[in-house]
């Protein structure tokens, strides 16, 4: 019997990610050679109560490979034993999970810098889109990266 394939290591996807679970199957993966695992998990926030849900599209196929791309070269710019990315799609409501990012190394700083450079990509050129569902039932606008999001990324 053929052992299963690993996961891949960007998902777009409109269920729910299990945080444990994808931690877990990393951990069991590396099983014990890895010296830091960093998560980063991002919710959706209801804007004190105004919002319903956000929409998040994407094209098929597009999103996924320059998401890979982003990903190996997080691979060239830090030693890492482990890269996941998870990203929603659809409708995605207050307190859920929109975006996991997984990164595993032999030490803490590169995790942690790897991890960030990727959440800093996927704030601001991700190719992803976002519209508000308001909770009165209309709906809004999309939502574009802020400034804050920009200049983070320019660090990179």
């Amino acid at each position: 019997m053929e052992s299963p394939l690993p996961p891949a290591k960007v998902s777009i996807q409109a269920e729910p990610f299990d945080l444990a679970r994808e931690v877990a199957r990393v951990e069991a993966e590396l099983a014990g050679k890895a010296g830091a695992v960093v998560t980063f998990s991002g919710l959706c926030r209801d804007e004190a109560g105004r919002l319903a849900a956000l929409e998040l599209e994407h094209y098929p196929g597009m999103a996924e490979a320059e998401i890979g791309r982003v990903v190996e070269e997080a691979e060239t710019r830090w030693p890492l034993q482990a890269v996941r990315v998870i990203h929603r799609h659809g409708l995605v409501r207050p307190g859920e999970g929109i975006v996991f990012v997984l990164t595993a190394s032999g030490h803490r700083i590169a995790a942690f810098e790897a991890a960030s450079f990727l959440m800093d990509y996927l704030k601001t050129r991700a190719p992803f889109w976002k519209r508000e569902h308001l909770a009165d039932g209309t709906v809004g606008g999309w939502v574009e990266a802020t400034a804050a999001d920009d200049a983070a990324a320019g660090r990179w």
